[in-house]
C-alpha cells in the first residue's frame, strides 16, 4: 500500500482546493476540453475542471484516490473517467485539450522519470492546447527547459511554481 493510500483513506480532502491559477483558467469561456489529469489522487483538480463542464480523464496510481475521485464524479453527474496505472508506465490512448501535471514531477525520484514522464503529458496536447503544471521551484529549470527546447510551445503563464503552455504546432 502506497502512502498516498493510506492517505486518501484516513481524508478525502487530503490535498485541499484547486490552486487558483488552475480554476481561473478553467472558469474562462471556453468550449468543452478533453482533459487529462495526470496524478489525480482523489481529483481536486478533476472534480473542479468537470464541474466547469469540460470531460476528464484522471489517472493516478492509488486506488483509493481515483475510487473516490469516481464516487464523487458519479453523485455530482460528472463526465470523469478513471485510470488507476503508474504514470511511469502510462500512455494516453489520445490527444487532449488540456493535460495537468499538478505537483506531480517532484513525486518521481529520479530526473529521468521526470523527463519521461513530461514527454508523456506533452505528446498528449493537441496542436493549440495546454500543458498546465504546478510543480516545485528545484524542477522550474528542467521543465522550463525541456518545453522550450521543443520548439512547439509557448508560455501562456509563468510563475514560480506555475508553468502553463500552449502548443503552437
Amino acid at each position: 500500500m502506497t502512502d498516498y493510500e493510506k492517505l486518501y483513506q484516513a481524508d478525502e480532502n487530503v490535498c485541499g482546493a484547486p490552486f487558483p491559477e488552475f480554476i481561473a483558467f478553467f472558469e474562462q469561456d471556453r468550449a468543452p476540453l478533453l482533459v487529462l489529469d495526470l496524478g489525480c489522487g482523489q481529483g481536486r483538480d478533476a472534480l473542479m475542471i468537470a464541474r466547469q463542464g469540460h470531460q476528464v480523464v484522471g489517472v493516478d496510481i492509488a486506488q483509493t484516490g481515483v475510487a473516490q475521485m469516481l464516487a464523487t464524479a458519479q453523485k455530482e453527474g460528472l463526465a470523469i473517467e478513471g485510470v488507476v496505472q503508474d504514470l511511469r508506465h502510462y500512455t494516453p490512448d489520445r490527444l487532449f485539450d488540456v493535460v495537468v501535471l499538478d505537483r506531480m514531477l517532484h513525486m518521481l525520484k529520479q530526473e529521468p522519470e521526470r523527463m519521461a514522464l513530461l514527454s508523456t503529458a506533452m505528446s498528449a496536447v493537441k496542436p493549440g492546447g495546454y500543458l498546465l503544471i504546478a510543480d516545485t521551484p528545484s524542477n522550474k529549470s528542467l521543465i522550463t527547459n525541456t518545453i522550450e527546447n521543443d520548439g512547439q510551445w509557448q508560455p501562456h503563464l509563468v510563475k514560480k511554481n506555475t508553468l502553463f503552455y500552449k502548443r503552437t504546432t
